[in-house]
């Protein structure tokens, strides 16, 4: 197992760095992504299907099936009555793309039943090869789907009916505007500056008031001030990932998790990463722990001491407090009152989609670039998490700005999602082999300390979020700490997907809703099917549950501490500087 990256070795040789440089400037070619990767993938599957008659067959079976049903629904779309026209095949239901009821006219009918068809056939095409790597077989899959995207009569002018009619209607006008905005982030592109999303941080988002009481070489920790005459004593940590900026916890103070929880009368304390460059090439995951959360938990202690602490760990940062509170299970540290986990990941052997871009081949290519760089660029995890969500973050983009020359607005959530963050290389590198090629974590063999730690240590009265269509952490994966721990654990599964599903606040007009199940300490283990069929449903947001499930968990409300120690004074005002850093 690599701990950092090949160049950065002391005992690497000449043909390590050749081979180092060499991967490198093919990673810059390919915009990181390993051509090995998906050449083996394509082979894998392209020499089982050519091995396998009987595949073959069906496939051809089903082009004359869709080719004749197509030209039957063509017979009867002409004839048919206006107002009474039916689809040969429906999109998935996720599909919104063909949603309005101008894509049933003709012969735009035609050609999204066409695009639709053709959809069905690849995607049996792409699975059910036997003998293909499910891994090699969701890669297929996955590129003849972004393959096919490019071509769908909803992303070209000509065949698009919405975009049709805005031309008509605005006489080109539209066109026009969407050449401009096309030319305008083209100059953006080229002078490197980000699109201005209109909010500010420090300003629009991420205000509540508070303080910063530490500074390292990786995070701030923010204490936030008070906002209720009394408070429950036990002070709340939040950890976020450090592969996003914090303030997703504290958006615009309506969509603020951190505000709504001082509200509810709770002392909240977040950490506020370092934005990585070149000098944080070597820091690890160890130093994440070190000078990120046991730090953090150093001066929660000492401002509000002798008491325990509710730790909450968001993504990447829910990952390392369970690390964090399995090494000190095993030690004895007995500081947490209990841990909130929301879409965190413990158990990799299912990572979801995002392992599409994470084997040997892939990851070696990445350690490649990072040793030139010393960090993951934060426009390469982006494009990642855009590929995985094309339709929402890149075609319907370019539709609504170029050809219907509508700029995309932006909300607290989209500008919070533009404001990206690199990675530091050792970090990145020990983060992708330890848990998702390695799956360490959950095997028992990650190590802290020199000693691996178990995950069946963790005891701590426990709450888990999942959300229902996250493409990051797939709820089902995090659902896997049910059969890891034995402890009591109180696991939420609510409507959204990775960011959506978190920023969830309870306004009267939410249509979100959540279900809701308590598992006892060393109760039964309830696999997701099951657990899914018996959770009863709840309209509205979790917070409020989660907020209840802290209070109960806590003491007698008690006045609130002040803002920082003797040993941890207040150096500057909330979100702090770290925040700022592109």
């Amino acid at each position: 197992m690599t701990s950092t990256t090949t160049s950065s070795l002391p005992g690497a040789t000449l043909a390590d760095r050749l081979d180092t440089q060499a991967h490198a400037q093919l990673a810059r070619a390919s915009s990181g992504l390993s051509p090995a990767s998906a050449l083996l993938a394509w082979q894998d599957w392209a020499v089982h299907l050519a091995t396998a008659p009987g595949k073959q067959i069906a496939l051809a079976q089903l082009a004359a099936t869709q080719a004749q049903a197509l030209g039957q629904y063509m017979r009867e779309r002409l004839q048919a009555v206006p107002g009474h026209e039916q689809n040969l095949v429906e999109p998935p239901a996720q599909d919104r793309r063909f949603a309005d009821p101008a894509w049933r006219k003709w012969p735009f009918c035609l050609w999204q039943q066409s695009f639709l068809l053709t959809q069905q056939w690849w995607d049996a095409a792409t699975h059910g090869v036997r003998g293909v790597d499910p891994h090699h077989e969701n890669m297929v899959a996955f590129w003849a789907r972004q393959y096919l995207d490019v071509f769908s009569p909803g992303n070209q002018l000509p065949t698009n009916p919405l975009v049709l009619h805005r031309t008509a209607e605005e006489l080109g006008a539209n066109l026009v505007r969407g050449a401009q905005h096309l030319a305008e982030d083209l100059r953006q592109a080229a002078a490197g500056t980000a699109q201005e999303t209109g909010f500010t941080v420090g300003r629009d988002v991420a205000v509540t008031p508070g303080q910063v009481v530490l500074r390292n070489r990786v995070m701030e920790l923010i204490q936030y001030a008070p906002a209720t005459a009394t408070v429950h004593p036990e002070p709340v940590l939040l950890v976020p990932a450090w592969i996003m900026k914090y303030y997703i916890l504290d958006l615009s103070p309506q969509n603020s998790l951190v505000k709504y929880l001082v509200d509810q009368g709770h002392t909240v304390f977040c950490i506020s990463w370092k934005n990585p460059g070149e000098a944080e090439r070597d820091l690890g995951m160890d130093d994440y722990l070190r000078d990120g959360f046991h730090a953090a938990l150093d001066a929660v202690n000492a401002i509000v001491p002798k008491r325990k602490v509710h730790a909450t760990g968001y993504c990447l940062g829910g990952t390392l407090l369970a690390i964090a509170a399995a090494a000190m299970a095993r030690d004895g540290d007995t500081r947490l009152a209990s841990t909130s986990y929301f879409a965190a990941q413990t158990d990799f052997s299912e990572p979801g989609e995002l392992a599409l871009f994470i084997d040997e081949s892939q990851v070696s290519m990445l350690e490649a670039q990072m040793a030139k760089t010393g960090y993951l660029k934060a426009s390469q995890m982006a494009g990642a998490f855009q590929m995985l969500r094309s339709y929402d973050l890149l075609w319907s983009r370019l539709v609504n700005d170029y050809l219907l020359g509508e700029r995309s607005g932006f909300n607290d959530l989209m500008a919070w999602n533009a404001d990206a963050t690199r990675m530091p290389a050792t970090m990145h590198s020990q983060y992708l082999r330890r848990l998702f090629l390695n799956d360490d974590l959950s095997e028992g063999r990650y190590p802290v300390g020199g000693r691996p730690v178990s995950l069946g240590s963790l005891t701590l009265p426990t709450f888990m979020v999942g959300t229902a269509t996250d493409h990051v952490a797939p709820w089902r994966s995090v659902h896997k700490l049910h059969f890891l721990s034995p402890a009591e654990i109180t696991f939420v599964l609510t409507s959204g997907g990775h960011n959506a599903g978190i920023v969830n606040p309870p306004v009267p007009t939410s249509k979100r809703h959540y279900q809701g199940l308590t598992r006892e300490a060393g109760g039964t283990y309830l696999a997701p099917d099951d657990w899914l069929a018996a959770a009863p449903t709840v309209q509205g947001s979790w917070w409020p549950a989660w907020q209840q499930w802290l209070a109960a968990h806590s003491g007698e409300p008690v006045k609130p501490p002040r803002l920082g120690s003797s040993a941890y004074p207040a150096i500057a005002d909330a979100p702090g500087s770290y925040v700022l850093e592109k």
